[in-house]
């Protein structure tokens, strides 16, 4: 008897994530300093209409914040109580430690907030304490520190779906109870913490990235150049940024595989960033994981008018956003870098309504597009049509319905994705695309987490979705038939069989 995979479906919320500036040239009509920022924003946008939002573990990804952590772990696992160790009396030095490691824990988990902007709203909200709310989490390397802030010892208890840790109890540091642990690598977390049987604070989104995410030793880095500035003629009038990452062991003569990046001012700011992808692409090409290839970062334009055409571009269900790479993107990174043009050779890759962008490439044009990466992908109707009312809604129908396409696809979905009002569920769309995929025999993985409309996950799982994208890659080849793997044919369809409510 087959086993049924088991999601628990619960709040909805959305975690985000400022833009990040460029540097040097680039248009910097968009909020965010240099280069353009004026694409995927924060916040639940105008048709969301989820329950309310849980907190997600802040991760800033900044070489200062992954020091302290790494300080953190290191200090909490040196203080933490032996196993059936009794209660003693402190004496005046153990005191003061413990004080100096509150500190520390308060500092690194909850540190204050940045001075307010000149043009700060003077009624918003305060900042939330974190360890008061239950949400402090941190970690590096696969070590985790968990602190609250409470009068009554708590229970823990971690998931990413796949797997949950046994509860467990957290031990006193001055006012706080902390727990450290480790956890497995190229995943998302969410935790939750336990008082007197009732669930207290708790949050998602806490990314535990593998060692291929870090620099290491010996390692060469790419070469990354931009922005630079397009105005295009596919879309009259828009102006927009990209950049283009070429890896070290480029000869300068050999035409290169590609990989086109939605959203591509979020990957191109200084290490580590919050998706450490930089180090990841560098890590994965030395270990030859994935060919040594160009990676293009696509920024969304702007109009003549001001408006910011994300959605457009990325949501409508047409060849637009294909021509516009394929006719003016690629060819401005051909001036410096010979491309391979065959589709075999190329991969779309994008999150939210870069996810169903890159599907849409793809699918609509296997002959120029082969593999797809799709985190949190918006298969929804944001942007509908006489030519296709239900806009990205179509997708799981359509793949159950037309001719397969010789195509690879990596989806990744968290179960507290977003809802939308008008446009649809982003879980259970996902989940469809997924069934779909396998009973059409497409060469396809889901991987599924706790997680909110995040990134999180996906940049966890990046050393092995790229990776398993890029598998079996022989740069003899200009083709290959894509097919289902024997573990996912003998897998059962995904389904929903717990819920959060009776």
């Amino acid at each position: 008897m087959r086993t049924l995979i088991t999601l628990t479906i619960a709040v909805t919320t959305l975690c985000a994530q400022a833009p990040a500036p460029g540097g040097g040239r680039g248009f910097s009509g968009g909020r965010g300093g240099l280069g353009f920022s004026g694409g995927r924003g924060g916040g639940r946008g105008p048709n969301y209409s989820g329950p309310p939002e849980s907190a997600s573990v802040a991760y800033p990804g900044t070489v200062a914040a992954t020091e302290a952590t790494e300080k953190l772990v290191a200090a909490v696992k040196a203080a933490a109580p032996k196993p059936g160790a009794k209660p003693q009396k402190k004496s005046a030095k153990q005191i003061a430690e413990e004080s100096a490691l509150e500190a520390q824990i308060r500092a690194t988990l909850n540190p204050p907030p940045p001075p307010p902007a000149p043009n700060a709203n003077p009624a918003a909200a305060p900042p939330v304490d974190r360890l008061k709310a239950g949400s402090a989490a941190a970690g590096e390397r696969g070590e985790f520190v968990f602190a609250i802030e409470t009068e009554q010892q708590p229970e823990i208890e971690i998931t990413n779906i796949k797997t949950t840790l046994p509860r467990a109890k957290a031990w006193p540091v001055g006012k706080l109870w902390v727990y450290e642990t480790a956890l497995k690598t190229g995943s998302a977390y969410s935790f939750n913490w336990i008082v007197d049987g009732k669930v207290i604070g708790g949050a998602n989104d806490l990314p535990a990235f593998t060692e291929d995410a870090y620099p290491k030793p010996g390692v060469p880095q790419g070469k990354l150049t931009g922005p630079i500035e397009l105005t295009s003629k596919v879309y009259p009038g828009m102006k927009s940024n990209m950049w283009y990452y070429v890896p070290a062991q480029y000869d300068g003569s050999t035409a290169l595989p590609v990989q086109i990046w939605g959203d591509g001012q979020f990957y191109i700011v200084p290490r580590p960033s919050p998706y450490r992808l930089l180090d990841t692409l560098d890590n994965l090409t030395a270990e030859k994981k994935i060919p040594a290839m160009v990676t293009v970062f696509v920024q969304p334009g702007v109009g003549p008018n001001g408006q910011a055409l994300r959605s457009i571009e990325y949501d409508t269900v047409d060849d637009k956003y294909t021509d516009y790479i394929l006719t003016e993107v690629l060819p401005e990174v051909e001036k410096n870098v010979k491309l391979r043009h065959d589709g075999y050779s190329r991969s779309m890759v994008g999150e939210s309504s870069g996810g169903i962008c890159s599907f849409n490439a793809a699918y609509r044009h296997p002959d120029q597009f082969t593999r797809v990466l799709s985190l949190i992908g918006s298969f929804a109707a944001l942007q509908v049509s006489p030519a296709e009312p239900r806009g990205g809604g179509a997708y799981p129908i359509m793949v159950r319905m037309e001719p397969k396409k010789n195509i690879r696809v990596w989806l990744q979905d968290g179960a507290h994705d977003q809802e939308n009002v008008r446009a649809g569920s982003w879980i259970m769309q996902n989940i469809q695309m997924a069934n779909s995929l396998k009973t059409k025999g497409y060469d396809y993985h889901f991987s599924l987490g706790p997680g909110t409309h995040s990134q999180r996950q996906g940049s966890a799982e990046l050393p092995a979705s790229l990776a398993w994208l890029w598998r079996d890659y022989d740069p003899s080849k200009t083709t290959q038939d894509f097919v289902q793997e024997e573990s996912e044919r003998n897998a059962p369809l995904w389904r929903v069989v717990s819920m959060n409510r009776e």
